[in-house]
């Protein structure tokens, strides 16, 4: 394939040396001249292991040349990749000067020439920036329409200074966010030779993936650090404490505990963060994150209750009251916590949870049902039918099999909120609102 790359820093150096390297045409084009030079000498314009040789045979065997003309670069190539930078404002807002800059460049190339072209942007950026900034701007330069006469991509990188080649070879994942099937298959055929998972989504999704990937290896960095300074006060090694952590890889490291929904509960987790942070504070440390935590998961709660609120009517059936489905436990249950405050508020309910129901008469938790939260337990009722028969809005609050039956059952003027995603293909629309989806 014929290819243009915008940007001859990390990315698009790496890009530029490891696409040559695979066989690929590769023109890379930026218009600090000192880069394209050095390019064109066969030498990296970044320090960056195992990048110099690529370059230099790359340029030897003919598949990689450099220049500072966007418009000859389109004109001779298939495919543009843009890997210009896209650095902070003073506010932290982004600055996309940048890609503004290479858009209107390459869509005034793409205003004369002939034939498809597809324009693949790996600039880190917030959603939203490709439909309001990128093809707007291709657009207007080129007279062009997107999707029709020209394709567009989102196709965020995942390599690390230092083992940035080795990560290009080898990446946790390959996604592309299309806004056509032709653009996407176009930009597939890149990767075909890479073992990694291909994942094809919006763009939106894919500009969103990438943050989501730097804010949770930033939270990484903070928690180790965090924990690591409660070690040494204690007298501990905090390497020693996170290597045993890390060899968890059926809850620490998994996809386990990082499905957006509600508030966390139940007798483990509220009262163990309390107990260690409070343990940091009397020894006078300040844990900036861990001591987010609680407060993060309160703000959940008032989430949950502002959806509920929002729907219209006073009638409210509550499907599950434990922290989980499967248990009857209530301790600290973000549910009971909403049930509190929507009857602080003056609204109906009906309660159906099969678990705590049978608690209430034979379970270990029958006390605590009786006797602390009796106002709760003369609302519930024997069947998820009788909670629905009078209700205006269903709230879902844990993950029972059993209330995937509330979409069949629903009447007319009635709206689901579902705290648990009850159903993973459903999105939220009039009928239906999810917390995070």
């Amino acid at each position: 394939m014929k290819i243009s790359i915008f940007g001859l820093g990390y990315v698009g150096a790496v890009s530029a040396a490891c696409l040559a390297s695979d066989g690929h045409e590769v023109v890379g084009v930026d218009p600090n001249r000192v880069k394209t030079d050095l390019i064109n000498a066969g030498k990296a314009p970044i320090i960056e292991h195992g990048l110099g040789p690529l370059i230099e045979r790359g340029v030897a065997e003919g598949r990689l040349r450099a220049t500072e003309h966007a418009h000859k670069a389109v004109a001779e190539t298939d495919i543009s990749l843009v890997c210009v930078g896209t650095p902070s404002n003073w506010n932290g807002s982004l600055d996309l000067r940048y890609v503004r800059k290479v858009c209107e460049e390459i869509g005034e190339a793409l205003r004369d020439k002939v034939g498809f072209h597809t324009v693949v942007l790996r600039s880190t950026m917030l959603p939203g920036s490709m439909r309001e900034l990128v093809i707007p701007t291709l657009e207007a330069y080129s007279g062009k329409k997107a999707g029709e006469e020209f394709g567009v991509c989102n196709n965020p990188e995942f390599l690390r200074e230092g083992t940035a080649v080795h990560d290009y070879y080898h990446p946790p994942k390959t996604v592309i966010g299309e806004t056509d099937r032709v653009a996407g298959d176009k930009l597939a055929e890149l990767y075909a030779g890479i073992d990694a998972p291909l994942i094809r989504t919006n763009v939106e999704t894919a500009e969103m993936v990438k943050y989501v990937d730097n804010v949770w290896h930033a939270l990484k960095v903070g928690f180790a650090n965090e924990v690591g300074n409660v070690c040494k006060r204690l007298g501990l090694d905090g390497h020693e404490v996170m290597d045993i952590f890390c060899q968890d890889t059926k809850l620490n490291l998994s996809a386990y505990y990082l499905k957006p929904g509600f508030a966390f509960g139940g007798s483990c987790l509220p009262k163990d963060v309390r107990a260690f942070t409070y343990k940091a504070r009397s020894m006078d440390l300040d844990l900036p994150i861990l001591n987010a935590i609680l407060p993060s998961n309160e703000h959940q709660v008032k989430n949950g209750l502002r959806l509920v609120m929002e729907k219209p009517g006073r009638r409210i059936a509550i499907l599950g009251m434990s922290f989980k489905a499967g248990t009857d436990d209530l301790r600290e249950s973000p549910m009971v916590e909403l049930i509190e405050r929507l009857l602080g508020k003056g609204y109906e309910l009906k309660i159906y949870d099969r678990n705590v129901r049978l608690a209430a008469l034979t379970g270990a938790n029958k006390d605590f049902i009786l006797n602390k939260i009796p106002h709760i337990s003369r609302l519930m009722v024997e069947t998820m039918d009788e909670a629905l028969r009078d209700a205006e809005t269903i709230v879902v609050g844990n993950s029972d099999p059993e209330f995937r039956g509330v979409f069949s059952a629903l009447r007319e003027g009635q709206t689901i909120v579902d705290l648990v995603r009850i159903d993973p293909q459903r999105r939220s629309d009039e009928r239906y609102d999810g917390i995070c989806w």
